[in-house]
């Protein structure tokens, strides 16, 4: 397992003329890569690559912010969005996330079909009412990506709440995206009840796969809804082998690849477990 990566900066002119066409606080660092400002934090994008097993390659990676300062992490994520304490800061900082990370992600890599996972932070869910994704389409038109190469990933809390749950995928659905939730059951059927709206992507976390008695089932069931399972958090070398052997479609974990900043490839060795 390893990590390969390319050097394709965004055209500063190109980048210019986004920055006047947006409110967002952006600036373009000496290195190509794109940072945002929020209060008094420079923020910016980590990648970690997500491995599909039946294509044998990176297939997207998963954005994740960063909050810099003289070039060492200042802050977790956790802490950046405890700043926004009304809903109105809270959306506006999702927004700008979202943009600095379509920013590097798709002007830092040379794959024109390769998905931006990105979540959205449940408050967000709850204070936008209608129109969920509208403002990221908006900004994605504007550098000329297609919603369906994005991948929203709904927190697991939203789960508890299934009537927002529904309204959430028909919202971004409707705009083109791609949908991951989160397994946070013990049944096989879970989520049956979504019908036509079930996910593109169900993730889980590599120590509940361990730990599911009835892992065999429960890919059944989604793969019946046209779904896969990703299965994230792989620490381990055991479960890694664990994922491979119960036949998830794809692979997310620090053991393959730590965020970076950086658009890096996984490449996996053939199974040989047995």
């Amino acid at each position: 397992m390893n990590a390969s990566t390319n050097n394709t900066f965004v055209v500063g002119d190109e980048f210019e003329l986004i920055q006047s066409a947006t409110d967002y606080s952006l600036n373009r660092a000496e290195n190509g890569w794109i940072n945002g400002h929020f209060y008094h934090c420079e923020l910016t994008s980590v990648f970690q690559p997500i491995f599909s097993i039946a294509q044998r390659k990176t297939i997207g990676h998963a954005a994740y912010i960063r909050s810099l300062s003289n070039g060492e992490v200042a802050l977790w994520p956790w802490q950046v969005f405890s700043l926004a304490s009304k809903d109105e800061q809270l959306v506006d900082l999702d927004r700008l996330c979202r943009a600095i990370h379509a920013l590097n992600y798709y002007f830092n890599s040379n794959s024109k079909v390769d998905s931006l996972f990105v979540d959205v932070h449940p408050r967000l869910l709850e204070s936008v009412k209608d129109d969920h994704g509208r403002a990221f389409e908006n900004f994605l038109d504007l550098i000329g990506i297609k919603t369906s190469r994005v991948v929203i990933e709904i927190p697991a809390i939203v789960n508890r709440n299934w009537k927002l749950l529904q309204h959430v995928i028909t919202n971004y659905r409707s705009r083109g995206y791609q949908i991951a939730a989160n397994y946070t059951g013990t049944r096989s059927d879970w989520m049956t009840e979504l019908g036509s709206l079930y996910p593109d992507i169900v993730r889980i976390e590599a120590r509940d796969l361990v730990l599911h008695e009835a892992i065999a089932p429960l890919i059944d069931t989604l793969h019946s809804f046209g779904a896969s399972l990703l299965v994230r958090d792989i620490e381990t070398p055991e479960q890694l082998i664990a994922a491979r052997q119960t036949g998830a479609d794809y692979l997310q974990g620090n053991l393959l690849s730590k965020p970076a900043h950086a658009i890096g490839m996984i490449e996996l060795s053939p199974i040989s477990e047995n």
